[in-house]
């Protein structure tokens, strides 16, 4: 079964994710357009049915990712270990991703998260298709200090897609910002490659041009409005959240809430 981010998304059927981004789309929150894929329908989700699905969706490129169950709880994350995919651009790219992200939930790695987090059931992973944000910055916010715990908002940034930020494979710029948006401290990386989107779909890593190496990825007013939407986020979902976020144009946008776990 198909759900759209304006129809009610059961968690137990989109998992917490795909559910989260429902929430946040209905609430007015700015998040990409897109649906879920229920975890009982992936392997046999019909292709006409996908197809006029995006259809409707009317993007050129897709982002497909993961959504357990039992992912993103207080307790669990399975970020990392299931497979996503950014820039799809055929109807038959979305659905090799399926079947890619039904394989990751099944292989060791997430069997062995599974058990150290004693998530007994058997992993059923939905999956979320959503108009793909080519974004010029993107990262991720934490609204308490990973390091410390303490109560701030932590934003760290990189050039292209998240992807470079969140897999280790860029270092990124990190602020720490009060609740009213004034920056307290600052750290400006040598960011020397990013993850971008290819012409021929899927993402590479490129040399960043050697005046933007040293040049901050985001402007105060990026960071005001990510620590608006950081707390909008926190009061829709009752707790301090731990959230991906890309920047299009002047556009800033919201790709996924989660509350803040012991584990990434």
């Amino acid at each position: 079964m198909i759900v759209g981010f304006e129809q009610e998304a059961p968690l137990d059927i989109v998992g917490c994710k795909g559910h989260n981004l429902s929430r946040m789309w209905r609430a007015g929150l700015p998040v990409p357009a897109g649906f879920c894929i229920t975890w009982d329908s992936v392997e046999t989700l019909d292709t006409h049915d996908l197809n006029c699905a995006l259809t409707r969706l009317g993007a050129i490129a897709y982002a497909v990712r993961s959504s357990a169950v039992q992912e993103d709880a207080v307790s669990a994350s399975f970020a990392g270990i299931l497979l996503s995919r950014l820039n799809v651009t055929t109807t038959d790219g979305v659905l090799s991703v399926l079947h890619d992200i039904r394989e990751s939930a099944l292989a060791p790695a997430a069997e062995g998260y599974s058990q150290r987090r004693n998530v007994r059931s058997s992993l059923r992973v939905s999956v979320i298709v959503q108009t793909f944000v080519d974004a010029d910055a993107s990262g991720v916010l934490f609204m308490r200090d990973p390091l410390t715990g303490s109560r701030c908002i932590v934003v760290e940034a990189c050039w292209g897609l998240g992807s470079g930020a969140v897999e280790g494979r860029v270092r990124p710029d990190r602020w720490t910002v009060s609740d009213d948006g004034t920056v307290t401290s600052s750290h400006i990386a040598d960011k020397d490659v990013a993850v971008v989107s290819s012409e021929h779909g899927g993402t590479k890593e490129t040399a960043v041009d050697p005046a933007c190496r040293r040049r901050p990825c985001l402007e105060p007013d990026a960071l005001r409005q990510l620590s608006q939407l950081a707390t909008r986020c926190e009061r829709l979902f009752g707790g301090p959240q731990d959230i991906e976020w890309a920047i299009s144009g002047d556009r800033v946008w919201l790709l996924q809430s989660r509350p803040i776990t012991s584990s990434r």
